[in-house]
């Protein structure tokens, strides 16, 4: 299935964007008749015929409509400190948006080694990730904002904090406090850590604070693995 991303589709006609359109008449070689899905990124798959194929403004039909596609049962929101390295930090975004993630909060910490991105180009590296793995569902992505803001902010759900700070309470095992079909917010912090000011402001704002085994783990890879452990729970 060749799966096309436009967020402004509107059945029954829609022309899809000059790199889209490229890609579809050009590389992929697909002329009048052929068949192709769009998303609109909002759980809506659109199965199209191609009415007119052209490189710059390539036209399609929207024969058949598929809302909730592949919905899943529950919403998880990853907020991850940037790795210096921003290759391995859109390595996790794209393997998290194969998994299944709902929001990706990028999230500055007292230790954070990096504290820009571009925006732009994470977008990029998501939407190529939802079109790859055929996702009906566009995972959105906040600007970088501070740690304590997303701490204090209203969630409605499960909210967890992974750290590796042996001076506070004892962490649980993730996949065993994990309640199936709920919303969940899971803070990753730096290589170094979240700082002891983080981690007690986080609990005392209902984090609970939890361990995802006992390897140690970088920040992409926990990440990814805390992505892992919730999808699986929830089959």
């Amino acid at each position: 299935m060749q799966l096309f991303y436009s967020s402004d589709i509107i059945p029954p006609m829609h022309t899809l964007s000059e790199e889209e359109s490229k890609h579809c008449v050009r590389v992929l070689r697909l002329g009048i008749g052929d068949m192709l899905h769009i998303t609109d990124g909002r759980g809506n798959l659109y199965h199209c015929r191609i009415v007119e194929a052209h490189q710059h403004h390539c036209t399609v039909e929207v024969v058949e409509t598929f809302a909730e596609y592949e919905k899943l049962p529950y919403s998880l929101t990853m907020a991850v400190a940037p790795t210096k390295n921003i290759d391995r930090y859109e390595w996790f975004l794209e393997k998290a948006t194969e998994v299944g993630v709902s929001r990706f909060i990028p999230i500055e910490c007292d230790h954070s080694e990096r504290r820009t991105i571009k925006h732009d180009r994470e977008l990029r590296v998501i939407t190529s990730a939802v079109k790859q793995s055929l996702k009906a569902y566009h995972p959105a992505l906040d600007e970088l904002t501070p740690v304590k803001k997303v701490i204090a902010a209203p969630f409605e759900g499960q909210k967890f904090i992974a750290h590796c700070d042996q001076n506070f309470s004892e962490r649980e095992y993730l996949p065993t406090i994990i309640k199936k079909n709920e919303n969940i917010l899971i803070l990753i912090g730096p290589e170094g850590d979240f700082s002891p000011e983080e981690i007690k402001f986080a609990l005392e704002n209902g984090f609970k604070p939890i361990t995802l085994g006992n390897q140690r783990l970088r920040t992409e890879t926990a990440a990814v693995v805390a992505t892992v452990m919730v999808a699986t729970i929830n089959g």
